[in-house]
């Protein structure tokens, strides 16, 4: 099942770190989302921080055909994009995986650009059926 709230689309996995990573990035693609940045969190802040924490992945997904859309109707919805992707064990119960995704109706509330609502609910049925996929592809 996926959750939605004001802020995310969400769902829990149980299965391995990598195997929710694997599946998000097929599930994203098969909606039309490439990745094009990847932020390790644990190991950045390892590094840099000496901070220890839980496998926590941002993934940078933009499907070009919203992304051009939205930027023809407001220069600055860049600033939005692309579509945080969150791939993280659940601090709390080390034996589920939360993957969660910007619910795209933000950009219409951050912005107040009536204009940029189809392209929002677009991106939000899209990430639905991505995130909502992952329950049948192996979980």
């Amino acid at each position: 099942m996926t959750e939605t709230t004001a802020l995310a689309l969400s769902a829990t996995l149980t299965t391995g770190f990598d195997d929710a990573v694997a599946r998000t990035r097929a599930a994203l693609s098969e909606q039309g989302f490439g990745v094009l940045t990847e932020i390790d969190m644990r190991a950045t802040l390892e590094a840099k921080l000496g901070h220890d924490m839980e496998d926590y992945l941002i993934l940078g997904a933009c499907n070009p055909p919203l992304a051009h859309r939205a930027v023809d109707i407001d220069r600055q919805i860049g600033l939005l994009l692309p579509c945080n992707v969150i791939v993280r064990r659940d601090p709390a119960n080390d034996t589920d995986i939360l993957v969660e995704a910007m619910n795209p109706n933000i950009m219409v509330q951050v912005t107040g650009q009536p204009a940029l609502a189809p392209i929002a609910e677009e991106a939000t049925t899209k990430l639905k059926a991505a995130i909502g996929s992952l329950h049948t592809s192996g979980n």
